[in-house]
């Protein structure tokens, strides 16, 4: 397995993705995508805190997301059947590694465990681009916010996003205000991005053709 090409700097900004191995599902039910979801707001600090189940007994502990104690900021994320994106800020050494790696593990030794199979789950390491500006961030958040639309997937289909923060202003995973800071309001960026729902859509629908011929994750 060769060394990462990017490096992980901090206070700056990253789309971070990946998918199945064999492009198969990794998100059956609702419980996995809520397992998932666990993750991200569970292993986003420097300890090593064991698994989930492990954690559930550790509830007397302060709460994890101390703004100090967040290995990352969370920017947006999508998790869709087959793959997931997030948006990360790294706030201490390493803390993108750090937190993708328990990420992970954790979410592949939980999938294995109820599925009975044995193995790697995702594809090899986490792809990860480096978002150098922030005309690429605000694109990066729309096309993530609006993952499950470019991807068409279908309405029957579970998928879980950071759209309803967004739209909603809700504040649970995810820093915004680097976001939405930008706009008038909540509503104008809704608005804005959904504006860019077909465009998002014509470049993924370009990618797909490179994909099938590179094999790469876009």
């Amino acid at each position: 397995m060769g060394s990462r090409k990017i490096p992980f700097i901090n206070n700056e900004y990253y789309h971070i993705y990946n998918r199945g191995v064999d492009k198969r599902e990794t998100f059956l039910d609702k419980n996995d995508f809520l397992h998932f979801l666990d993750g991200i707001k569970e292993f986003n600090r420097p300890e090593t805190i064991g698994s989930l189940y492990e954690n559930s007994f550790r509830k007397s502990e302060p709460s994890l997301g101390s703004k100090a104690s967040k290995l990352v900021d969370i920017i947006a994320f999508c998790i869709n059947p087959n793959h997931f994106h997030i948006i990360l800020k790294q706030n201490s050494d390493k803390g993108i590694e750090k937190f993708m790696q328990k990420l992970g593990t954790s979410y592949t030794k939980y999938f294995n465990n109820k599925n009975k199979r044995s193995g790697a789950l995702f594809q090899d390491k986490f792809k990860a681009k480096h978002i150098d500006n922030n005309e690429y961030l605000l694109y990066i958040s729309a096309y993530v916010n609006l993952n499950n639309k470019i991807h068409h997937i279908p309405e029957d289909k579970i998928y879980i996003s950071s759209m309803e923060e967004y739209d909603k202003n809700i504040i649970d995973i995810c820093n915004k205000e680097i976001i939405l800071d930008q706009y008038n309001n909540n509503h104008e960026y809704i608005t804005t991005i959904n504006e860019l729902l077909p465009e998002l859509m014509r470049q993924k629908s370009e990618k797909r053709e490179l994909e099938q011929e590179f094999g790469e994750i876009i």
